[in-house]
């Protein structure tokens, strides 16, 4: 493994995290509850190489085909002004996601840079998530969304 996974897998099992391993050792994976999406998949990936910890919350709902530059348009004005992470969408199959990461590069204090990085990513895709259900189910635009969740 590495310092990085290992710190990492040590903070998610001190804070009581229920988290399957990778057999090959790359990341821990997890389901999450939030207030607006009952059914996150999450990933947590030490890159020891580079020295990098990337934590991922997956949408349970997919873009399908005909809503993908809608969604692409939502999560464009979702990530201006994003000031830690950014949404991401797979053209290919619609999945959705958002991402946060943290460059660890010299640092004693790995497990609360972990803590916040899973924090905030957790907290912002499940704000989000509600504009992605909008724009997919609700015919809702893509600015009407950003506009409700934002406040603007």
């Amino acid at each position: 493994m590495g310092a990085i996974y290992d710190a990492m897998v040590e903070w998610f099992t001190e804070d009581k995290w229920n988290f399957g391993e990778n057999p090959e050792g790359s990341y821990i994976e997890m389901q999450v509850e939030g207030s607006n999406c009952t059914n996150w998949r999450c990933f947590a990936r030490a890159d020891e190489e580079r020295e990098i910890f990337v934590f991922y919350a997956v949408s349970p709902v997919r873009a399908p085909e005909d809503k993908r530059s809608a969604i692409m348009e939502f999560l464009t004005r979702a990530n201006y002004g994003m000031q830690i992470g950014n949404f991401e969408i797979d053209l290919n199959d619609g999945e959705i996601r958002y991402k946060t990461s943290v460059d660890l590069e010299g640092t004693k204090q790995v497990k609360p840079l972990i803590r916040q990085c899973v924090a905030a990513c957790l907290s912002i895709a499940d704000r989000y998530f509600t504009g992605i259900g909008g724009v997919l189910y609700a015919n809702l635009s893509p600015l009407d969304a950003v506009t409700q969740i934002e406040g603007g």
